[in-house]
């Protein structure tokens, strides 16, 4: 551009300045909006905690928590720092993003580790950035920012190594004069590689410089060539003819190329809903021929969604292919008459024939009473705000209230609103001994109370002397009992985390919260729901 405007060359400067001007605005919009969405993605920090100062609990600014504050959390709160757990009733929390373990964490405050054990196995610490799934608790703070667990991978990635080259040393750690001379002469190519732009920046941008310094060297050349035909005369048309004729080695065409290509390049990206902070990276993803990740903590996402349900006597639901896990009405849901042994799943109608879920539930009784435990037998809630769908809770439960969501059957607007149908009397929360949870309700209209149970087959299934077939209640035989395993394994081998569903009705009268309750007599004789 300033030789063109040198040798008073005003459209073709004119041109090139244009160009350069379109390349700073695109990249100055596309990395003002990636800003925009990193400042949107920042409120994965909890902007408040609830700390006790002064014997008082006052809501704090999470920026304002100082190591030995006393903190309580409860569910769906994110964790302000790292802290000490000296209380937790039910507690667990989700760490899929520091750990990428996908299931909640339960915590256990009495537990006492060694000073080497890795964070994933610290369980009587709950870690900054994390997410309470159920449950509450009480603890000291004792690391804030960049001393977090979460802070100090920020601090590794933020790193930069040496760019000193170190010599090659002896086994006695000394080093010889010319292991030195070869380390200085290293570093000092380095630093010369740098100031060229050959070895620093992405593939794209070491090549157009490798390009540059080829294309300067050859248009210095042919200067120098048409100066010395001249017999190096110095009038003005032969510098102008030396200096076209080293312009004509540059492709004039480059930077409008690049400019376009980045630009489709950015369009796409954002697409394919990926953020692009800055145009480099798209250079950069331009070289990559392979990407091998480990799932943990990369892929993980932390959230699950209900792909198939069983039911006897009806057949097994499936849900279809959805990228938003808390939205019910994404992803087509399919009933399969058979069971799921009896399915390939392989075949392309595997999902069985669609259905309106609303329509279904509406003529089926059993049905009602699959999704009555399913969502009600938990804590989680999905609700809908500003158009956009939430969850919060424990990941499984989220997912379980998202599938009974899909037939209208949503904890909230059973339990809650200004008609609810079912009020809660009593909760026995999961238990890692017993691998069930259960709830008592009282449906409000005919006053009637039912146990709802969920929890892992083989444990439900104990505690289940008969289960329902279509409108029938019959008894639990062996051989039915060996035939639902199959089932339950043939839906493990999908790769599913599978659970069963159980109800009871004939139980003594419960008042609210009334207390010692014995959940041994409200667990027996259930009815399997699967």
């Amino acid at each position: 551009m300033a030789a063109s405007f040198g040798i008073q060359s005003w459209i073709e400067g004119g041109v090139v300045a244009a160009v350069i001007m379109l390349n700073i605005v695109v990249g100055f919009f596309q990395e003002f909006q990636a800003a925009k969405t990193m400042d949107s993605l920042r409120s994965l920090s909890s902007p408040t905690a609830h700390a006790v100062r002064d014997g008082n609990n006052q809501v704090i600014v999470t920026a304002e928590i100082v190591p030995g504050d006393l903190v309580e959390l409860k569910t769906g709160d994110t964790i302000p720092a790292d802290t000490r757990l000296i209380e937790a009733v039910n507690f667990e929390t989700n760490e899929a993003l520091l750990t990428g373990e996908s299931l909640p964490v339960r915590k256990e405050t009495a537990s006492i580790f060694p000073d080497d054990t890795g964070p994933g196995d610290r369980l009587n610490v709950a870690y900054s950035s994390s997410t309470v799934t159920k449950g509450r608790a009480r603890g000291i703070v004792f690391a804030t920012g960049i001393y977090t667990e979460i802070g100090q991978i920020a601090v590794a990635l933020r790193g930069k190594s040496s760019r000193r080259r170190e010599p090659k040393r002896r086994e006695d750690g000394t080093a010889s004069t010319g292991r030195w001379m070869q380390a200085w002469t290293l570093t000092f190519s380095d630093a010369v590689g740098r100031f060229l732009g050959v070895n620093v920046g992405t593939p794209l941008q070491r090549k157009l410089s490798k390009l540059a310094l080829l294309l300067l060297g050859t248009a210095i050349a042919c200067a120098i060539i048409v100066l010395g035909s001249n017999e190096f005369n110095t009038k003005r048309e032969v510098i102008i003819y030396a200096v076209a004729t080293g312009l004509s080695m540059i492709p004039a065409s480059l930077i409008v190329v690049l400019t376009i290509t980045m630009a489709a390049g950015t369009k796409r990206m954002v697409q394919r809903n990926v953020i692009v902070r800055n145009l480099k990276s798209l250079e950069a993803l331009g070289g990559v021929t392979n990407i091998c990740s480990d799932k943990t903590g990369t892929l993980t996402q932390g959230t699950m969604i209900v792909k198939k349900a069983w039911i006897p006597g009806r057949g097994t639901y499936s849900v279809g292919a959805t990228s938003e896990p808390f939205n019910p009405t994404q992803g087509q849901l399919g009933l399969q008459d058979a069971q799921p042994k009896d399915i390939d799943f392989q075949l392309s109608d595997a999902e069985g024939t669609p259905i309106n879920p609303e329509e279904v539930v509406a003529r089926d009784p059993t049905l009602q009473e699959y999704l009555n435990v399913a969502s009600l037998a938990n804590l989680a809630t999905v609700h809908q705000v500003q158009g956009e769908w939430h969850g919060r809770g424990d990941p499984t439960e989220i997912a379980i209230q998202v599938f009974a969501s899909r037939f209208n059957w949503n904890r909230l607007r059973l339990a809650t609103g200004e008609k609810p149908q079912w009020h809660e009397v009593a909760e026995f929360p999961f238990d890692s001994d017993v691998k069930k949870m259960s709830v008592i309700f009282e449906h409000d209209q005919s006053q009637k109370q039912w146990v709802f149970t969920k929890g892992a087959v083989e444990r439900v299934l104990s505690s289940c002397p008969r289960y329902a077939v279509g409108d029938e209640i019959k008894h639990l035989t062996p051989d039915v009992e060996q035939d639902i395993l199959r089932n339950m394994e043939a839906l493990a081998r999908l790769g599913l985390r599978v659970l069963a569903l159980a109800s009871r009705t004939d139980i003594r009268h419960v008042i609210d919260n009334e207390a010692e309750l014995d959940r041994g007599l409200f667990e027996t004789d259930l009815v399997f729901l699967p």
